[in-house]
């Protein structure tokens, strides 16, 4: 049987302490690639463009290699769903958002031959444009790169 890493849970503990205590939580996860961001908007492209400039600056994708953008892009908008409850709009029907990502790529099984996985966890505050009318939320997405 194939021993599995949760990057999913590891993601979402980035978002939901930091990077010492997530560290000290799950050892086994040492040597993923992480990096961790904050966003606030009312627009869903911000969201996307945001995690994905911050993986490619970071080094976790390659912006040579169309597959790892694609990847990405999908873990994102599984993500966004989460936090949105399906209804990919934020902006259009007066909703905004202020979140912690959190994107975790790496080899999550025993066998390296199942190949690289990218993680993206949204964790943070949802609601009416009205400060104190929001409330929290949480959404994650993992995909095969």
């Amino acid at each position: 049987m194939t021993e599995q890493i949760s990057i999913g849970k590891y993601a979402t503990l980035l978002t939901l302490t930091n990077k010492e205590t997530a560290k000290q939580l799950m050892p086994q996860c040492e040597q993923m690639q992480i990096i961790v961001g904050k966003i606030g908007t009312m627009s869903l492209n911000k969201i996307i463009s945001s995690v994905e400039t911050a993986a490619r600056r970071e080094g976790i994708i390659s912006e040579s290699h169309y597959r790892e953008t694609h990847a990405l892009y999908h873990a994102i908008l599984e993500a966004v769903n989460g936090i949105t409850r399906g209804e990919l709009s934020i902006g259009e029907i007066m909703r905004t958002v202020g979140l912690k990502f959190a994107v975790v790529r790496g080899c999550p099984y025993e066998d390296q031959e199942e190949g690289e996985w990218i993680a993206v966890s949204l964790y943070g505050t949802i609601g009416a444009p009205i400060k104190g009318k929001e409330h929290e939320t949480i959404g994650l997405g993992i995909n095969h790169i």
